[in-house]
């Protein structure tokens, strides 16, 4: 086996893998029940009165999104379909790079919101990782975008 070969599986798993975990947690967004705003409110007044500021910002960021009624939607559509683009290799490239976005800010809200849980920092981390490495395994592809010659 090659080289060339041994690197070309090794990014079709990270890819399959990075487009299944999508897929899973676009699903599993479904799953949980969304809040009513008065839910939401109360939630948010019992976390003040027991000082969690942390469990305070979290719960306020992402109940708030549920209760906006497209926001939490769109963000479990966007990572189930680009999730499926990476599946298959012939448009894997457009959905690493629309993915970009998502993995961004999945990562930075666990370090600025969860920077106390390292596992899970690192855990993300890996997953932009990941898909920065996806596109740029396809430089050839988009440096011409970026360097146009006059």
């Amino acid at each position: 086996m090659t080289k060339q070969n041994i690197i070309r599986i090794v990014y079709g798993v990270l890819r399959i893998g990075l487009g299944i975990l999508m897929i899973y947690a676009g699903t599993e967004k479904f799953k949980k029940p969304i809040p009513t705003p008065q839910e939401h409110v109360e939630k948010l007044t019992q976390l003040v009165e027991s000082n969690k500021d942390t469990y305070f910002a979290i719960s306020a960021y992402m109940n708030g999104m549920k209760v906006t009624g497209f926001a939490y939607e769109l963000l479990a559509f966007s990572e189930i379909i680009l999730g499926l683009l990476l599946l298959f290799q012939f448009t894997s490239f457009i959905g690493a790079i629309f993915l970009i976005p998502i993995t961004l800010h999945i990562f930075l809200f666990h370090v600025f919101l969860e920077g106390d849980e390292l596992n899970e920092v690192i855990q993300t981390g890996i997953y932009f990782l990941v898909n920065l490495m996806l596109i740029a395994k396809e430089h050839k592809k988009w440096k011409p975008l970026l360097w146009i010659k006059p």
